[in-house]
């Protein structure tokens, strides 16, 4: 086959907006791993909010998790994290506090945000992921503006009201470029990468096949290869027949 790897995105992707995988995208991924290709769930969730899915589709494969911050190398056996420096994390509580802004961040011991925050934890935890929430367009743009400013920031969404920030060079096609020649040794050609954020945006733009849902941002949608049908209306499936099967 000429595609060995589907990378899936999950919210906005595998997941329809009832936070559900339909029976028939359910079928056609079962199908695609019963003619060998491997399946991959490539997300900005962390593992815990993730695995069920995977175990729902009978996935044994990598996964990538936290946006490119974590790959596993299958359910439960770690193969490689990185890790964001604590006075970055303790910039960005700084700049949402000043701003007002709704923030969040995931650590490999749990996932805060401002309910549970307390700034102790900057220096207790390791930190992976963090992120603002705010449908201000001029605060998100001043968030954008001084976080780009920042070196050492990776800034992407998950939504048009978020701001996800890893690592520098960490997104999920650093992490699938890792499956990809650390553990299945395959290459980025044989990948099809889906997603419809801007979090997804690397990956589809390294992959030998960028595919945008229907319900993509118009930003991913234009670096796509193919856009197909939204997450409500069997997307996936549509991609697994016309470009696995047929291909």
């Amino acid at each position: 086959m000429k595609y060995k790897l589907l990378a899936l995105d999950m919210d906005g992707t595998l997941l329809n907006d009832k936070q559900e995988v339909t029976p028939m995208t359910a079928e056609w991924i079962r199908k695609a791993i019963d003619a060998g290709v491997h399946v991959c769930l490539s997300t900005g969730r962390s593992f815990y909010e993730a695995i069920s899915h995977g175990e729902q589709l009978g996935l044994s494969t990598p996964m990538i998790t936290v946006n490119g911050s974590e790959v596993w190398k299958k359910p439960y056996e770690l193969h490689h994290r990185e890790m964001m420096d604590k006075e970055l994390v303790r910039l960005m509580v700084k700049l949402g506090k000043e701003t007002g802004t709704w923030f969040w961040a995931y650590s490999v011991e749990g996932n805060y945000n401002q309910r549970n925050w307390d700034d102790s934890l900057i220096d207790t935890q390791q930190w992976m992921k963090f992120g603002y929430n705010t449908e201000d367009q001029e605060v998100r743009h001043q968030l954008i503006t001084t976080l780009q400013d920042t070196n050492g920031l990776e800034i992407t969404n998950s939504s048009p009201w978020n701001l996800e920030i890893n690592p520098k060079g960490i997104n999920k096609a650093t992490g699938i470029e890792r499956v990809c020649k650390e553990l299945l040794g395959i290459e980025m050609s044989e990948v099809i990468a889906v997603g419809d954020s801007l979090n997804d945006l690397a990956a589809i733009k390294a992959a030998g096949l960028g595919v945008a849902m229907g319900n993509a941002q118009e930003t991913v949608k234009k670096e796509a290869d193919v856009v197909t049908a939204s997450n409500n209306e069997d997307g996936i499936a549509l991609i697994i027949r016309d470009y696995i099967f047929k291909s």
